[in-house]
């Protein structure tokens, strides 16, 4: 373990990081300012936020208000799970919960929009994937996150949510995931390639000039 990481570890603990774990974007940050009025723990809210999307889709995913109402529902639920503490049994639970709604969902989205999206959303969920791995190890290894410019560039699980709703409405699916593939991933890898290089780089000891001359 490195200096840094051993540094977070000890200082934040392993249920700290799970914001870093969830991939928020600007509409959940903006959602979970407000959670301090539902006290219901994250784990149970990042639950309740997938049963209307379960439910739309299964019984008829082609009702775009219905569809659009359980997205909204979706970002709201999961936003305000954000803004809870990291704490409690279950609250391990909540990264994985966020990534099965915002996987299953934008492969919803591909279903519904046809085969020839499929494929398209694959490569999304890859660079996503890639991310949000990256994420993990990155803490564990280096004892940072990525930066803030990286989560906002990416819209955040809520963001692209919305963004894929948005796709399917228009008809818009295929391209759009396609382009967002190649733009994230273009993205994540290279930021994640830069950081890597710049944690494997040596570090020198620090260099200190003599504070008193030497006598002849």
């Amino acid at each position: 373990m490195t200096t840094a990481a051993a540094r977070t570890a000890a200082t934040s603990g392993p249920l700290s990081r799970l914001g870093d774990y969830r991939d928020d974007g600007p509409l959940a940050r903006m959602v979970g300012r407000a959670s301090g009025a539902v006290p219901v723990p994250a784990a149970v809210l990042s639950l309740l936020s997938a049963v209307p999307l379960i439910a739309v889709l299964a019984v008829d995913g082609d009702d775009p208000p219905a569809l659009g109402a359980a997205v909204a529902w979706a970002v709201i639920a999961g936003g305000l799970a954000s803004g809870r503490p990291d704490s409690g049994r279950f609250a391990w639970s909540v990264p994985t919960l966020v990534r099965l709604v915002e996987y299953g969902t934008l492969l919803a989205f591909a279903v519904l929009a046809g085969p020839r999206a499929v494929p398209f959303c694959f490569a999304l969920v890859a660079a996503l994937a890639f991310h949000h791995y990256d994420t993990v190890y990155r803490l564990r290894h280096q004892g940072i996150a990525p930066p803030g410019w990286v989560r906002v560039a990416g819209g955040g699980w809520d963001g692209r949510l919305v963004l894929g709703y948005v796709l399917l409405l228009i008809g818009a699916v295929g391209p759009g995931f396609l382009v967002a593939a190649i733009v994230l991933g273009t993205v994540y890898v290279a930021e994640s390639t830069g950081s890597w290089l710049r944690f494997s780089q040596p570090r020198r000891p620090a260099q200190y000039d003599d504070e008193e001359d030497e006598d002849d």
